[in-house]
């Protein structure tokens, strides 16, 4: 499994890297904590990609997600939000408890929240919609969001260098781990399924 998920990303390259971190942040099963380690380690190992590069097309591509959302919530508002995730938010695992857990994380810690909550998984997909609820301006979100963001990105992106320096050390195990990692993300998705369904 690991091979596969590097392979893709080395096959679409930088491209691959910003379209998945956008979908991570438009979908949350996806998990970064996969997708951007791997493109590290592919950075790494291949040559053909440069790490600081890496790291700006997933800060791009997962920006882009946060947009996204806090132009959603801006729009739309949160009260018809709210009644579209009642009805279809299922579809995406979407709940208005994860409207609500974001809102609550924002009013506690108000536009710093926006920063602190895209290095939180969970929150991070989220937090973009309470800061266009509460008309938080566009400049100061795209600082602190992408502040946070870079933080985040760069830190997976290292990870996934160190592992390839570590190759030889941990080669034999990493299929096994990813493919445990990837039927964690899937039960925990069949489980978001089972409640949202049930909701």
């Amino acid at each position: 499994m690991f091979d596969w998920i590097a392979g893709i990303i080395g096959r679409l390259g930088y491209t691959g890297v910003a379209l998945l971190t956008f979908l991570e942040n438009l979908c949350p099963p996806i998990p970064s904590e996969l997708v951007i380690p791997m493109a590290g380690y592919v950075a790494a190992a291949g040559g053909r990609m440069h790490v600081g590069v890496v790291i700006a097309v997933a800060t791009f591509g997962s920006l882009a997600g946060a947009v996204f959302w806090f132009v959603l919530g801006r729009r739309i508002g949160e009260r018809r939000l709210r009644q579209w995730v009642e009805r279809h938010g299922k579809w995406l695992t979407l709940s208005t408890k994860d409207v609500d857990r974001a809102q609550a994380w924002f009013e506690r810690h108000g536009t710093t929240a926006v920063l602190v909550g895209r290095l939180i998984p969970g929150v991070r997909t989220f937090i973009s919609l309470p800061a266009g609820f509460s008309n938080m301006g566009t400049t100061p979100f795209l600082f602190y969001s992408a502040v946070g963001t870079v933080a985040w990105t760069a830190a997976l992106t290292y990870a996934g260098v160190m592992l390839q320096a570590n190759f030889t050390i941990v080669g034999d195990y990493l299929n096994a781990i990813t493919n445990v990692v990837l039927g964690v993300f899937a039960v925990m998705l069949g489980w978001r399924y089972v409640k949202c369904w049930k909701g």
